[in-house]
């Protein structure tokens, strides 16, 4: 048996599955501590259904603290980066294409040295040790903990990050270190960013993963726990504090996997209407479309793998302005129970219009009696709107096709949705995204360049899977359960040496699962 949590901006979702089977699900407010959140979600859970705790075999938790940090641009620590690839690359210095208030925030704190390797492994110029030296001794004196360390064309040959890494840890051996070559792909900037963001997040990981430890602690739950991912796969804790920005699309990508298994479509859009926004996805043979293009993260261009999603303002919790009408995007998220005009607040919100209009019944109905029915109708009017567009944004032909709508504040959509054949609002629709994270298996990926004159075909594929695999199995995959689920070639005619960019994906189920 496996327990599901999604932690929200909004709620804390948590479900109960035996095998495929849904036994019990709970949606609780989510807390400024997540601990109490989810401890107050498991213990709903665990008294609803009758569980014997030690009969669990993991607990997978999806959230998106980590994504609202970076979004909000608070709970980051002060970072430093060092890129190797002097004399090259010192026209863009790392940071060049970040907002100035997120770049300030994390303290300005970069580094240019010798090193770096071209496509084929060849170094652009040698690694000079006491030069890392030097800057670890400056960052030190500055008194930055977290360090991102990139080189150019890393994913190709990592040594010289790893390198850099030994030395300054003989400078500072208490430092967060973050090696570019382990988060992102191809493509040196986006990359780095995405190093860094993992970096200036890693104290913030570990709280929050000591967190979820102390909360299923405090229920006596010994079974492994595991963080879901943004391509609907699941890693082991410590992996997970160790690399953070690989959660950012677990909310959506959650949502997406768990209408899916809801719903029994494998091609479809999802609708997730959350407490804070929706998020609105394609599914394609049962998973998430993937992003094609570098995906922006509160500003910053990065190059993970995550799904293909939009997200617009407009949750359970949206603020209404009625002087013009407008919805969103502000929200009272977790304070809606507090807030909202239907329980006691005074501030007015989309539950609040949904209460009036008859759409749901939640709170005190009296309390939002005397609004305005042509305001309540303009409210709902700018809400069809949005959704509409939304969705006709996401499709890639005029054919209609099924939408899903899940996520607790999908009461707010009612009406048909322009150029779609029909809408579907599955059983536990509220919980789509817990269920998400309880079915998901474990993955591993790689993403690298290689020369075809050095080396055969068939070796280069060999060696790319065999360290896709290995990846999943250090993320907490069965070794004998991991599979190749996604093998992509594309040749690099520009460059010479028959380049060859080959990318791979691996999933197998979860050790002892």
């Amino acid at each position: 048996m496996r327990i599901g949590i999604d932690v929200g901006g909004t709620n804390t979702d948590a479900v109960l599955m035996d095998g495929m089977e849904v036994l019990s699900s709970t949606k609780t407010p989510t807390t400024a501590n997540v601990t109490d959140g989810i401890t107050a979600a498991l213990r709903t859970i665990i008294a609803d259904s009758g569980l014997d705790v030690a009969k669990l075999d993991a607990v997978m938790i999806g959230t998106t603290h980590f994504t609202n940090a970076v979004v909000e641009r608070r709970r980051l620590q002060p970072t430093a980066c060092i890129r190797l690839g002097l004399p090259a690359t010192a026209c863009l210095p790392p940071l060049v294409d970040w907002p100035g208030d997120l770049a300030d925030v994390l303290g300005r704190h970069t580094y240019l040295a010798h090193g770096g390797h071209e496509f084929d492994g060849r170094e652009i110029s040698p690694f000079d040790p006491d030069e890392i030296r030097r800057i670890a001794e400056d960052i030190k004196q500055n008194g930055v903990n977290a360090i991102a360390i990139s080189s150019v064309f890393s994913p190709v040959n990592a040594a010289f990050e790893e390198k850099a890494a030994e030395v300054v840890k003989q400078v500072m051996p208490e430092a967060n270190i973050t090696l570019s070559s382990t988060i992102g792909r191809i493509g040196l900037l986006e990359r780095e960013n995405a190093a860094i963001m993992n970096a200036c997040l890693r104290e913030l990981a570990m709280k929050t993963v000591s967190g979820f430890k102390a909360a299923l602690a405090a229920m006596n739950i010994s079974a492994p726990f595991f963080i879901s991912q943004n391509d609907g796969t699941l890693m082991n804790a410590d992996f997970a504090a160790d690399h953070p920005v690989l959660t950012f699309a677990s909310g959506p990508t959650n949502s997406m996997r768990g209408a899916a298994f809801l719903s029994g479509l494998k091609d479809a859009i999802v609708v997730d209407v959350g407490g804070t926004t929706t998020d609105i996805g394609v599914l394609q043979q049962g998973f998430p479309r993937v992003a094609a293009m570098a995906v922006n993260i509160g500003g910053v261009r990065t190059n993970f793998r995550m799904p293909d999603t939009l997200s617009i303002g407009l949750g359970g919790g949206s603020i209404i302005a009625t002087d013009p009408v407008r919805v969103g995007p502000q929200s009272v998220g977790y304070e809606l129970t507090s807030k909202a005009r239907v329980f006691g607040g005074e501030v007015l919100t989309t539950t609040d219009i949904a209460v009036a209009a008859g759409q749901a019944k939640i709170g005190d109905r009296d309390r939002v009696s005397g609004l305005d029915s042509g305001l309540v109708t303009s409210v709902q009017d700018r809400i069809e709107e949005m959704v509409n567009v939304s969705v006709d944004r996401m499709k890639t032909s005029a054919t209609p096709v099924p939408v899903i709508v899940v996520g607790g504040g999908s009461i707010l959509i009612q009406r048909e949705i322009e150029g779609t054949s029909e809408m579907v609002k599955p059983h536990h629709y509220a919980v789509a995204n817990a269920i998400g994270a309880a079915i998901a298996q474990v993955g591993g990926e790689t993403d690298k360049v290689f020369s075809l004159a050095e080396m055969g075909r068939d070796e280069a594929l060999a060696q790319a899977k065999q360290e896709a695999t290995d990846r999943a199995v250090s993320a907490g995959a069965d070794a004998d359960t991991v599979e190749i689920v996604d093998v992509e070639e594309v040749p690099l005619a520009y460059l010479p040496g028959n380049a060859t960019r080959i990318m791979v994906k691996a999933v197998g189920d979860l050790v002892g699962g």
